[in-house]
């Protein structure tokens, strides 16, 4: 799958849908260093494919990984900068959390943060298939056409 970008210059923020889930008591925050066994736990037992990549979010201060809570219990996670300089992901959120705004809100904690790094653009990763659509609605990012996986070429096992 190919990468897809951003044009962080052109988001804007979206009160509305934050104000909906602290309504509905899904708490959308920055992780803090004294969170990360908990979260790199959380992420181990239900995305073991994403575990590196956000064990890898509390090595930055502050920590590039934003955690979406309900009742104190982590349901999904967004990091950025990870993999490589103004990448954002990896991102998950539970099953039985989707289709309510949650990774969007995620989504877009970690695009600001970029943003507010100063970048321009981000890259979101070799996109899962299923995601484009969501990532074209959610924040406007097209496909950056090309016929590798990019960075992830040179995983271990793609080679």
């Amino acid at each position: 799958m190919a990468d897809m970008l951003v044009k962080l210059f052109q988001l804007e923020p979206d009160t509305a849908l934050f104000a909906r889930l602290q309504k509905e008591k899904v708490r959308v925050r920055r992780a803090l260093p004294p969170d990360r066994d908990q979260i790199v736990a959380f992420v181990q037992e239900n995305f073991p494919e994403f575990a590196a990549e956000t064990a890898c979010a509390f090595s930055h201060l502050p920590v590039h990984c934003y955690i979406a809570t309900e009742a104190g219990r982590p349901v999904g996670f967004a990091c950025y900068e990870v993999t490589a300089p103004d990448f954002f992901g990896p991102t998950a959120v539970l099953q039985s959390h989707r289709r309510r705004g949650i990774g969007r809100a995620l989504l877009l904690q970690c695009l600001f943060a970029l943003k507010e790094l100063g970048y321009a653009y981000a890259i979101i990763g070799w996109p899962a298939t299923d995601a484009v659509h969501f990532y074209k609605t959610a924040v406007g990012a097209t496909m950056i056409e090309e016929d590798t996986p990019g960075l992830y070429r040179d995983m271990i096992n793609q080679e």
